[in-house]
């Protein structure tokens, strides 16, 4: 923790343009600092090492995320929370040409967070649209964007249990809504299709299960009859042949 706080001055003070082997520094010891269970014992420190990076240079920006993304913890809320936290820091200094480098792949994850069942994860990623650099961002490149996320901010405002989440949702939905109510029709009456779809597919396959699991009903009746049927011939057989 305390070599971290003295990496974050000495980032501070590297010269520019950033020799070659500094970058390696942060692709190769850095950014995999972020993958162990204990990161939140220097995650501040860690954080603010990364952010002197892309401040020192934005075009380390795609590279930065995609690292973030790639180490992107999947059973520890609190843990995405701190990610998330430091992708807005990161992104508060990235450019328009590195964003369209990584946003597809930067919001698939986002959508996901927007859907946790951990509320403190799905409102974070929401705070994302507070952020206004953020929201030029997303607003300027809205056409790609708003297809990837649409699907989980709509399930959000149809049954996500706490309600804070619900309302940050329903801005965000605005926000998209205002921008381009084409394509957000368009996104909806595509969410919509896809919803019956999986209705429809899930009724099928609950008929399916019960036509063979009556079916199985039916060839164990017929299994548990047969023995019967076996002993009742034999019983007749035997009392013919005493007679």
């Amino acid at each position: 923790m305390e070599l971290l706080e003295i990496l974050g001055s000495i980032i501070n003070g590297f010269a520019l343009p950033l020799k070659e082997e500094h970058k390696l520094f942060l692709v190769r010891a850095l950014i995999p600092l972020h993958k162990p269970k204990c990161a939140s014992v220097y995650y501040q420190q860690l954080s603010y090492c990364i952010v002197q990076f892309v401040e020192k240079d934005f075009k380390l920006a795609d590279c930065i995320i995609r690292g973030l993304l790639k180490y992107w913890p999947v059973t520890n809320s609190s843990k995405e929370v701190m990610f998330l936290g430091e992708l807005e820091e990161v992104l508060e200094a990235t450019q328009a040409a590195e964003f369209q480098r990584c946003m597809v792949p930067l919001f698939r994850q986002i959508a996901r967070c927007l859907n946790s069942s951990h509320f403190q994860v799905a409102e974070r990623a929401l705070f994302l649209w507070n952020n206004d650099h953020l929201r030029n961002l997303i607003t300027q490149n809205h056409k790609v964007i708003m297809p990837i996320v649409f699907p989980a901010l709509e399930r959000n405002t149809r049954g996500h249990w706490n309600q804070a989440v619900k309302t940050l949702t329903l801005n965000v939905r605005k926000v998209f809504s205002d921008v381009d109510q084409a394509l957000f029709d368009e996104c909806l009456a595509k969410f919509q299709v896809e919803e019956e779809n999986k209705t429809e597919l899930k009724a099928n396959r609950e008929r399916t299960w019960k036509r063979l699991e009556d079916l199985a009903a039916s060839k164990t009746n017929e299994a548990e009859l047969v023995p019967r049927f076996v002993s009742s011939v034999n019983l007749a057989s035997s009392s013919e042949s005493s007679g």
